[in-house]
């Protein structure tokens, strides 16, 4: 275990890096903030019926996603099949544990609640994270959906335009490198240690993938997905007649795709502040003015936890769970997945050891 994975795991690190982002965060807004009256004064003739509306259609946005991991795990497992409200109940805790737990660890509760379910079998946990792989995966497509009508009709800032072409090149460039270095690595023997990392998530990536046998059910999971996408995008849309914005569609697009890209890292809970702030300064081309653009964040901020956490609640305690117990069942199944990984990794090793036996077949008869 490396140093940086050790301070990683350690309680009293995470706590302290926590802590010093959130000093960051406060100094920030007290200096570079907006004018706090006007803050206040944009909750004056909020109309909350349309908060209500915003809150239903997140919820209908949560079914829409937990229905698109049903799917997919009705597609990877054996019978015995969960029910979808099991399916449902470890999604909720899952996005509880993404809201409180560090390092998007709800990902993994999520997978440590529904395996209670199952029979004990090997295999199962990979299968698990695999179809979390692919369920995560599928929001790309709704995502590149969302980026083209926000690129085409939205008024983005300059800063926000040359972001999405930088974070664009960057991912393609990482994908190009990893593909063509697991390749070279397979052309020439053993990989380096550089190489086997990368071996190791196009593994991880490959079982995702793996866990869809029918092109009909990739296609469901896909279509649900951007159903959650869409009513997530009106619940946003609800929130700014809340505010009576007065501003497009394609403004509350914009600001959905912003507000994901500021909590792409948690830096610290919730990253309230930051988030508010990627969502007031692009409404500031529409006319908004700055301090109710981050009052409008705050509410959206508050929907979205209310709907992730108070879903997650309630399941916690459908299944009989404390979150102390919740903490202890994200860690063990960390354990779980990096033993899955170890066994990706050796796997990976094994099908370079085979393809450059291969090639050194192909070789000698080439010579011949």
């Amino acid at each position: 275990m490396t140093t940086l994975q050790a301070l990683a795991r350690n309680p009293w690190a995470r706590g302290l890096f926590v802590l010093a982002s959130l000093v960051a965060a406060l100094l920030a807004l007290w200096w570079r903030g907006p004018e706090w009256d006007t803050v206040y004064h944009a909750f004056d003739f909020v109309r909350w019926r349309w908060v209500v509306v915003g809150v239903v259609l997140n919820l209908l946005s949560v079914l829409a996603r937990a229905l698109s991991w049903n799917v997919t795990i009705h597609q990877a497992l054996p019978p015995p099949l969960p029910r979808f409200m099991q399916v449902f109940s470890a999604f909720g805790v899952g996005l509880l544990g993404n809201a409180v737990l560090p390092a998007r660890a709800g990902e993994l509760a999520r997978v440590a609640v529904l395996r209670r379910h199952l029979p004990s079998r090997p295999g199962t946990s990979a299968t698990l994270l695999g179809t979390v792989f692919s369920h995560r995966l599928f929001d790309l497509f709704p995502i590149a959906l969302l980026v083209a009508y926000v690129v085409a009709t939205a008024k983005m800032p300059h800063w926000a335009v040359t972001g999405l072409v930088i974070l664009g090149l960057v991912g393609l460039a990482l994908l190009t490198v990893a593909i063509f270095g697991a390749r070279r690595a397979g052309a020439h023997g053993a990989p380096t240690h550089g190489q086997r990392a990368v071996v190791r998530l196009l593994a991880m990536a490959r079982q995702g993938l793996a866990v869809l046998r029918t092109p009909a059910a990739a296609v469901a999971a896909i279509l649900l997905q951007t159903v959650g996408w869409v009513l997530q995008l009106l619940a946003v849309w609800a929130i700014t007649a809340a505010f009576d914005l007065d501003v497009p569609l394609p403004a509350a697009a914009l600001v959905l795709l912003l507000m994901n890209v500021a909590t792409v890292f948690p830096l610290w809970p919730g990253n309230v502040g930051l988030l508010q702030a990627a969502v007031a300064l692009p409404l500031a081309q529409y006319g908004v003015p700055y301090g109710t653009g981050f009052a409008y964040g705050l509410v959206l901020q508050a929907v979205e936890m209310s709907v992730g956490v108070g879903v997650g609640v309630v399941m916690l305690a459908r299944e009989g769970l404390s979150f102390a117990s919740l903490k202890r069942m994200e860690e063990q199944e960390e354990t779980s997945a990096e033993d899955v990984l170890e066994e990706v990794e050796d796997s990976a090793d094994a099908d370079y050891d085979e393809a450059a036996e291969r090639e050194l077949v192909i070789r000698a008869r080439s010579r011949r």
